[in-house]
This record gives C-alpha cells, sequence and structure tokens, in this order.
C-alpha cells in the first residue's frame, strides 16, 4: 500500500508549525492518523509531538559556531539541508516502513530551498522511491495579502515551488482567524482572483510604464493558465480545516483503497425514513 505526505512549505512566519498542530488535532478527532516530521534545523519550539526532527542529524547553530564552515543563519541553514541530503538514510530509519502513514513533512522557510537549490526536489524524489504519494502545501500569510502587489509576489513564490518540484500543490493563505471583517471580506477577491481586474484597480498605482508592462506580463500568466489558487485556512474553523484536508487528499488519492459504497438515490424523501436504513439497503422499495 501506498504512503502519503504533505510538504509543508512556505515563507518564514507564514504558519507552517501552526498549520501542523491544528491539522495534528483535526485528525485526532477523526480518529485518523498523522504523524509529523520536522525538517527545520533552525526550529526552536513547536506544540506537537514528532516521529522525526533533523536537529538530531544537524543544527544550525553548531553549524554558525563551527569556526572552520563561518556562516551565517541563511549560510547554515542550506548547509544543513545540503548535509540532510546527503544522509537520506537517516530518514528512511527514521520513518520506518508502516504502510499507509500520512506524514507532514514540516520545512524550513527559505525560499531558495524551493527556487534554484535541488535540496527539496531530491527530497520529493526520495519519498516518491519509498512509494510516498507527495502533495505540496504552500502556505502564505493572509496578513500580507490584502494588497495585490503583495498578493502577486506570494503567487509568484508559490508558482516557483509548483514548478520546481513538480507534484501536485495545495496554496492556502493562513491566519485568516486574525484578520479583522473589513480585511476578511477585502481578501475574498483574491481566493479566486481576476487578474486583469486586479490590474486595472491599482493602475494609478504603477508610475512606470516599462514596470507596468511587465506586471501585466505576470498576470497574464496567472490569469490565462488558472495556475494558482489559494484556500482559506482559519484553525477556529472545523469546516474550513476539512475542506482543506478534503482537496489535498484527492491530490494524493487518499482513501481510494478504502471500499466505498454509493447510497442508493431516492426520488421522493417519504415521511419518517430511517436514513440509516437506506445506506444499509434494508429499506423496501
Amino acid at each position: 500500500m501506498p504512503r502519503y505526505a504533505q510538504l509543508v512549505m512556505g515563507p518564514a512566519g507564514s504558519g507552517k508549525s501552526t498549520y501542523c498542530s491544528t491539522l495534528v488535532q483535526h485528525s485526532e478527532a477523526l480518529n485518523r492518523s498523522v504523524q509529523v516530521v520536522n525538517l527545520d534545523p533552525a526550529a526552536e519550539h513547536f506544540d506537537y509531538p514528532v516521529m522525526a526532527d533533523i536537529r538530531e542529524l544537524i543544527q544550525v547553530d553548531d553549524v554558525m559556531e563551527d569556526d572552520s564552515l563561518r556562516f551565517g543563519p541563511n549560510g547554515g541553514l542550506v548547509f544543513c539541508m545540503e548535509y540532510f541530503a546527503n544522509n537520506f538514510d537517516w530518514l528512511e530509519e527514521s520513518l520506518g516502513h508502516v504502510e499507509d502513514d500520512y506524514i507532514l513533512f514540516d520545512c524550513p522557510g527559505q525560499i531558495e530551498l524551493y527556487t534554484h537549490l535541488p535540496v527539496m526536489r531530491q527530497l520529493v524524489e526520495q519519498l516518491q522511491q519509498w512509494e510516498f504519494r507527495v502533495c505540496g502545501v504552500f502556505l502564505v500569510d493572509s496578513q500580507f495579502m490584502v494588497e495585490s502587489f503583495k498578493f502577486i509576489s506570494g503567487v509568484m513564490a508559490a508558482l516557483s515551488a509548483m514548478v520546481s518540484l513538480e507534484i501536485p500543490q495545495v496554496n492556502i493563505m493562513t491566519k485568516m482567524d486574525l484578520l479583522s471583517p473589513k480585511a476578511k471580506k477585502e481578501i475574498e477577491k483574491y481566493l479566486d482572483p481576476d487578474m486583469y481586474s486586479m490590474m486595472e484597480d491599482n493602475s494609478d498605482t504603477i508610475k512606470s510604464t516599462k514596470f507596468k508592462k511587465l506586471t501585466k506580463a505576470i498576470c497574464g500568466l496567472i490569469d490565462d493558465y488558472s495556475m494558482v489558487r489559494f484556500l482559506p485556512f482559519d484553525r477556529t474553523d472545523e469546516e474550513g480545516i476539512n475542506i482543506v484536508l478534503q482537496h489535498i487528499d484527492f491530490s494524493i488519492q487518499y482513501g481510494e483503497d478504502l471500499e466505498f459504497k454509493e447510497p442508493k438515490e431516492v426520488e421522493e424523501e417519504p415521511a419518517n425514513l430511517n436514513y440509516d436504513e437506506i445506506f444499509q439497503g434494508k429499506v423496501d422499495s
């Protein structure tokens, strides 16, 4: 049987660890087993148990304190991830060989890992060799996305991860619960955006004709091919969390091996009808 994985990505501060924690709690309520693997060597705290922690293999602080390397925070993190890529056997041993696993990989926030460095692509290929079905989950802070050009920047970051990793990807706007009612209403247009209308609404803010053409070309790329859409994520909304989880499960075909019985169609609804009996096939026609 296949195993399943979410690669939880996004800029620093976008809510990746909170997303993992929320999904673990939500899955427990559904009696689903979901495990988390921490792949951020600079992580300091998370409030959920992990089945594997990259800090047991290497830590950013140790790399930065090494006088022979002399790396700063970003260089140290890249070094840690490249070291991790050369030691995938550690991850294989930590994951074990349990069938039907569902694992969240809490990844670092440095964008270069998803644009021009091969580390995350190598991780995806390795997981696929281990019979994982992998879905990328790219998070962006909704508080950052309330302005059109910041939104375009977030879309391009999500798009770069999609192109680099070449796996199914679900894009999510996090921290919806922190928005004011006015901001929530305003941000709805960004969930399924009309990029050309957005350009017209903000045409007065574009001073340079050269950059206006570039922005229009980027908007055309996004709009014409419908390549990036976002789902809202409010950690206090159980129904919204379930919708996000359903989208991800569908993309990796989670549960396709489970036996499914389609309920019988009922043309008219008789009074006092017991629906439990319908689904069990016990109601006489």
